[in-house]
């Protein structure tokens, strides 16, 4: 007979003493995270026991032995501490933010909904995989700081994402752990008569129930949604099973789940989001619940409640490649989203074609970003390189206007200082900076005294945490090696892994095929000789997961393995296993240089060479993603330039050239050019320039804050104009967008005017006139404007501006606009007119695709 299954439950928990009740507290809010005075609280207990609960502060309490629980309630100096620590909680949680006092009077009237696949706030929560998850959890981190009325909404995983194992020959292995909920820092959401809260998603043949819980992050709620209840059939019970689990179908179940039952879910805990941002299209699906919720509370139609709705949608894309989009053939996406489109108000063909970039083709996937674009008045890629991808992968969608102006903008990523920088490096700005690199780290000013740091304070703090990371990865192989063969390795072994002397590259991350993980061992004796070299060794640490079912990223770390272990490489390059945000720390706060080097463009942003910059580690990097905004001499180094060969095998051979030049005649010479008191200036000033530059830059702090400037407090004010006074603004601004359309046909540029001759002193200006037919529209449902740019040898307009030229008369539907324009640049340049729409409530192009050109 199999285990029985239980007909009642109930929750045990660890009976503290008096004393030490708020150490619940504490471990309740994933604030200790990135607090080092709660971390260290956590580990003077019990630093093995701590570990051994993989960082997970409900778990740890729980297993701590009795008699050590009764000796620390006693202890006056550890009850000192916690004090402290709760002190600390408290101050943090009722202070001022910066919300407030640029927003004043905002925060009852706006919350934002932050809707993500996976989320990386702690090791301790393994409901992550990589960059978008970590991006998510810092993401949250820094809306905490800031104050932003933000909540977080995902899925709970039961078995999150694989752990990682190698076999003998270097291939990797999945295993899937169960995890307990009720043994982590969550809170499983009740009614007001205790029942756990349940939400409901259609699907075809069947209802399936998510219950849902709550983890607390600093200041913003995270609310995450479970299917293993039992009232779902067993194969609903393990939608959330595993993160990037599953074929098609369980995709689809689940993406219906994040974006249909969160909705459902916030409703259920009495929120109701003014605006909803959709990180990756993973959470598309939003847009059809938000619309029907808003038709029956507003008693309204599909089109006017998705005017209303788009308005307060925003869209971030982390893919660089067509291929990376979730893409659903339309039949399958019928079976499963049919009762709710239909619930929506909108025929199934209709919703079809808002997720093709042809809405016409109907040979063409459906395709979750597509539909995220179409329900959201303002999308961004998160790197200046990436949104210009982003603009040319999704041009077809806007052909009236050039690429450059597809409605794409960009708010780079950036990192949770807080979350990544070391102890030691925290304790060195505290004592060089103030307190204010803590509470503005995106401010430059607080970073310039990075200057005045003596030479041989940071570059001691630097040796220290470069030994802190050998001694993590010793002791890790020797947990590795205990696991794997059941006996105690020998300690030279051990001891002969790595060289705290020896300058330490990191190379940490998934391994996709393009982020080339195997070029460092394109020419092996190259490298043998750079990593032996007998004045200036280096070193190589290397860790990341390859997809469950991506064999080219499983053949990589085996090449990568076996040529660590064949050549009896262990002493200067190594492979650590199970990748995760403990191990990330370690490698980001101890190594010298981090290595980048995916092909170009296909780096969406990426984030790890941004933690090593408050940490004292340098990049090296191929010019893709952040790096190519954030490089400059003297700052890091570029790993190539920005030319990209059609051959990638080439490509490929070029920038391991390029690599091993740099190691072998810049970044090695620098590092061990020591001729005072054994520390090397030269490294240790370009560290410096690297952290007044970067680390402000590359903040959170500072892309919350664009976020909140530029897309979320003007998206809430959108939608709540549009959703105010019985919707007559929204009502007025979808007849306007309807008879815009119906008479476009009619608008055309008659004749353009000028005073330019055909040469013009650089500085000059000149008058431009143009006639223009509008038919049965106004002078005030178009822009007028002069597209101004270089001409291309194809006679096309290059670096282009627009300029808005002024009604100065007309009648009978024949309208004058003029205005001036400044030759503000040498060489061959022209310009052409174009007519668009405008309207103040409605976004164009975005909205409106319309454009009539010369």
């Amino acid at each position: 007979m199999k285990n029985p299954k239980f007909s009642h439950a109930f929750e045990v928990v660890t009976d503290l003493p008096p004393s030490l009740q708020s150490l619940k507290r504490l471990a309740s809010n994933y604030r200790w995270t990135w607090d080092h005075a709660t971390r260290d609280l956590f580990r003077t207990i019990d630093k093995n026991l701590w570990d051994a609960s993989e960082h997970n502060p409900v778990q740890f309490l729980n297993s701590i032995p009795k008699d050590r629980l009764t000796r620390l309630g006693d202890d006056p100096i550890f009850l000192a501490r916690l004090e402290r620590s709760v002190a600390s909680l408290d101050a943090y949680l009722s202070q001022e933010t910066w919300f407030d006092r640029t927003y004043p009077g905002q925060r009852d009237s706006t919350t934002i909904a932050y809707f993500c696949f996976e989320f990386g706030i702690s090791e301790g929560l393994p409901i992550y995989s990589g960059g978008l998850g970590i991006l998510a959890g810092d993401h949250l981190k820094a809306a905490s700081d800031l104050g932003i009325p933000l909540v977080g909404v995902g899925l709970l995983y039961n078995r999150g994402y694989f752990r990682q194992r190698l076999n003998h020959d270097g291939w990797q292995q999945e295993v899937y752990p169960q995890y307990d909920f009720y043994q982590m820092p969550l809170t499983l959401m009740r009614d007001a008569e205790q029942r756990p809260i349940r939400i409901e998603v259609e699907f075809p043949d069947r209802v399936v129930t998510c219950q849902v819980w709550k983890a607390e992050v600093g200041r913003i709620p995270l609310y995450l949604l479970d299917s293993n209840v039992l009232e779902n059939q067993p194969m609903d019970q393990g939608i959330t099973d595993s993160l990037y689990g599953g074929d098609e179908e369980m995709r689809i179940r689940q993406e219906m789940i994040l974006g249909i039952g969160g909705m459902r879910a916030l409703r259920a805990v009495g929120i109701n989001p003014t605006v909803c941002h959709m990180n990756e299209g993973h959470a598309g699906f939003l847009s059809v619940e938000r619309i029907r919720q808003f038709m029956l509370d507003n008693s309204c139609d599909f089109r006017t409640a998705r005017q209303v709705v788009v308005s307060g949608n925003i869209f971030t894309t982390h893919t660089p490649v067509p291929a990376g989009f979730d893409l659903f053939r339309p039949d399958l996406l019928e079976h499963y989203m049919g009762k709710n489109v239909a619930a929506a108000g909108i025929s199934f063909h209709e919703f079809v074609r808002l997720g093709r970039i042809d809405p016409d083709n109907q040979g063409e996937a459906f395709n979750m970003a597509v539909l995220a674009m179409e329900t959201a008045n303002r999308v961004n890629g998160v790197s200046k390189l990436h949104a210009k991808v982003t603009r040319g992968m999704f041009s077809g969608r806007w052909p009236s206007y050039p690429e450059d102006e597809v409605p794409v903008d960009a708010i780079t990523n950036g990192v949770h200082t807080m979350t990544w920088v070391s102890q030691r490096m925290a304790e060195l700005f505290d004592d060089h900076l103030g307190p204010d690199w803590r509470r503005n780290p995106q401010e430059a000013e607080v970073w310039k005294g990075v200057e005045n740091i003596p030479d041989e304070e940071l570059w001691v703090a630097l040796e220290h945490q470069r030994g802190d990371l050998v001694r993590f990865i010793r002791k890790r192989f020797q947990s590795d090696l205990e696991r794997q063969t059941a006996a105690k390795p020998e300690f030279g072994m051990i001891n002969g892994i790595l060289d705290p002397r020896v300058l330490t590259i990191g190379f940490a991350r998934r391994f996709a095929t393009y982020k080339r993980a195997s070029l460092m061992i394109t020419d092996r004796e190259r490298l043998k000789q750079i990593l032996f070299h007998p004045e200036r060794p280096v070193q190589i640490v290397i860790s990341g997961k390859s997809h469950p079912r991506d064999d080219g990223g499983k053949h990589l770390i085996q090449d990568l393995v076996r040529f660590i272990n064949e050549e009896g490489m262990r002493a200067r390059m190594v492979f650590v296993e199970d990748y995760d945000m403990r191990v990330a720390r370690a490698l980001v706060q101890g190594v010298d240089l981090w290595l980048n080097n995916p092909r170009r463009p296909y780096e969406a942003s990426g984030t790890s060479g941004m933690k090593v910059v408050p940490n004292g580690g340098l990049n090296c990097s191929i010019l893709d993603g952040w790096w190519d905004e954030g490089y400059e001499p003297g700052l890091g180094w570029a790993i190539g330039d920005r030319s990209e060969t059609v051959d990638s095998g080439h490509q490929d051979w070029l920038d391991s050239r390029s690599l091993y030049y740099l190691l072998e005649h810049e970044i090695t010479p620098l590092f061990y050019h020591r001729f005072e008191n054994g520390v090397p200036r030269g490294w240790v000033a370009m560290i410096k320039r690297s952290i007044m530059n970067h680390a402000p830059q590359f903040s959170t702090n500072r892309m919350v804050r664009d976020y909140a400037s530029q897309f979320y407090m003007p998206s809430a004010q959108s939608f709540k104009k549009l959703s105010s006074e019985d919707l007559s603004f929204a009502k007025s601004a979808l007849q306007w967008r309807d008879r815009v359309r119906t008479n476009w046909n009619q608008v055309r540029v008659v004749e353009v005017k000028d005073g330019a001759g055909t040469s013009n002193p650089l500085g000059r200006t000149f008058d431009l006139e143009a006639v223009v037919e509008l038919g049965q529209l106004s002078p005030e449902d178009v822009r007028v404007q002069a597209v101004v740019g270089k001409v291309g040898p194809n006679r096309e307009l290059l670096n282009t501006r627009v300029e808005d030229l002024t009604v100065r008369g007309g009648q009978d539907g024949r309208f004058v606009f003029a205005g001036r324009v400044v030759c503000d640049m040498p060489g061959h340049q022209g310009y052409t007119v174009r007519i668009v729409p405008k309207h103040e409530d409605v976004q164009v192009p975005s909205e409106l695709n319309l454009a009539t050109w010369e």
